[in-house]
């Protein structure tokens, strides 16, 4: 994981946003944990962490656009071994995100 220094993620101007979608989720997961504890039927709960995967995934899908769109973009333009390592970075994540 890298942490960069004082400039502006991808991100930011989408901040808000994206806590909102990351609230909903929290509260998906506490739905899930009431089902188990309710004991509610299997498939129940198995389409509602479908729901709550692709809830993830979109924001996920989110936070890689913005960053492709800002740090890569960015980086790429500035060029050198930052930009590689930009790439890099982005191809990994990206890999994660197929994988997953």
């Amino acid at each position: 994981m890298s942490v960069d220094g004082p400039a502006q993620h991808g991100y930011i101007d989408d901040k808000e946003a994206y806590l909102r979608r990351l609230r909903r989720i929290e509260g998906q997961s506490r739905g899930l944990q009431r089902m188990v504890e309710e004991e509610k039927y299997c498939i129940d709960i198995l389409t509602q962490i479908s729901a709550m995967t692709k809830a993830l995934e979109s924001v996920a899908l989110g936070l890689l656009e913005d960053h492709l769109a800002h740090c890569v973009v960015d980086a790429a333009a500035a060029g050198g071994p930052e930009a590689d390592r930009k790439i890099k970075e982005a191809s990994e994540a990206i890999a994660r995100l197929v994988r997953s």
